[in-house]
């Protein structure tokens, strides 16, 4: 019985040895072929610009093409669910930046966030901006406000459809000021922001990559970032917490995602890509005229990301529960 045991972990063992080094070969034989990225949103969105503009440089530094795949619909779930059913190995990885949220809000996703992925590293982040059409009645925040609790149902709030990251937004502030304006959902963020233009929307909340341009040409009247600190491109501009609304905190950031079982190694040969890309002064240049923000460098590491993701999922879990928002 002992030379049995013995026999069974002495191949046992050289079994795990084979397996490790085939797939430390493997490893050190990647990439050998394209790269698929996923990206949740469609062509010409936001996160779909910097899907490209990462892509671009991170597939210089890996010596493969990188091919951006868009995957629109339902905030982003369907292009999660496709990332975490892929095969582990390094060819298919995903951008995101709804993953969080619509974690929180959907009970009946094909997949679980806390544990379907393995997080790559993290890219930008930016504020939402609190904004109006420029013909609205307020001179500054705390006049938006009181309008907007003395008003309720009367002002209407667009947002880019149930479950983003702008419908949130419209929620959380909400929420901090006791109030219950008319919530409009549309089917993109620039429908959203182009009827608020015009007029047939009172306001919004949108990020900084699409607002920042339009308050620039004077087509919106915003009032406030929704950011602790005030943004670099617009220092005039008032924070939620200076109006006295600090939990209407929001930033949207982008992530780069692999499937759960992809190997350690391709992990952190491609956090070290995109960590090339970021350190690119056009990349740099383009993500600042975006009005967003690299993370610090001691926060793009993978562990880093993952603690970062864990930290929204718990966050978005609790605030949808207070709001009693549940999607199917």
């Amino acid at each position: 019985m002992q030379e049995y045991l013995q026999a069974f972990v002495k191949g046992f063992c050289g079994l795990s040895i084979s397996v490790l080094a085939v797939t430390n070969a493997y490893s050190q034989d990647y990439p050998s072929r394209p790269i698929n990225m996923i990206a949740p949103f469609p062509a010409g969105s936001a996160t779909d610009t910097v899907a490209r503009l990462i892509g671009e440089k991170m597939a210089a530094d890996l010596g493969q093409t990188i091919v951006v795949e868009n995957i629109p619909g339902a905030s982003g779930t369907i292009a999660a669910a496709r990332a975490a059913r892929a095969k582990p190995d390094g060819y298919t990885i995903m951008i995101h930046t709804t993953i969080a949220l619509s974690a929180a809000l959907y009970d009946n996703l094909s997949y679980d966030t806390a544990t379907a992925f393995a997080p790559i590293g993290m890219v930008n982040t930016g504020p939402y901006v609190i904004a109006t059409h420029r013909d609205y009645p307020a001179k500054d925040g705390k006049e938006l406000l009181d309008n907007i609790r003395q008003k309720g149902s009367e002002v209407t709030i667009s947002n880019a459809g149930v479950g983003t990251g702008s419908h949130l937004c419209a929620i959380m502030l909400s929420q901090a000021i006791g109030a219950e304006p008319t919530l409009v959902p549309y089917k993109s963020t620039n429908l959203a922001l182009q009827d608020v233009m015009a007029g047939h929307v009172d306001m919004l909340c949108d990020q900084t990559t699409n607002a920042f341009p339009h308050m620039s040409a004077g087509k919106i009247k915003a009032y406030a970032t929704t950011s602790p600190q005030r943004h670099a491109n617009f220092p005039d501009l008032p924070t939620t917490s200076e109006l006295g609304i600090p939990d209407v905190d929001m930033a949207v950031w982008h992530g780069l995602y692999a499937p759960k079982g992809t190997p350690a190694e391709i992990v952190d040969r491609l956090n070290a890509a995109l960590q090339t890309a970021l350190g690119d002064k056009q990349v740099q240049q383009r993500l600042d005229t975006m009005g967003t923000y690299l993370f610090p460098d001691d926060q793009r590491s993978p562990s880093a990301h993952a603690k970062h993701l864990a930290w929204e999922l718990e966050r978005f879990d609790k605030l949808v529960k207070e709001a009693d928002l549940k999607l199917n």
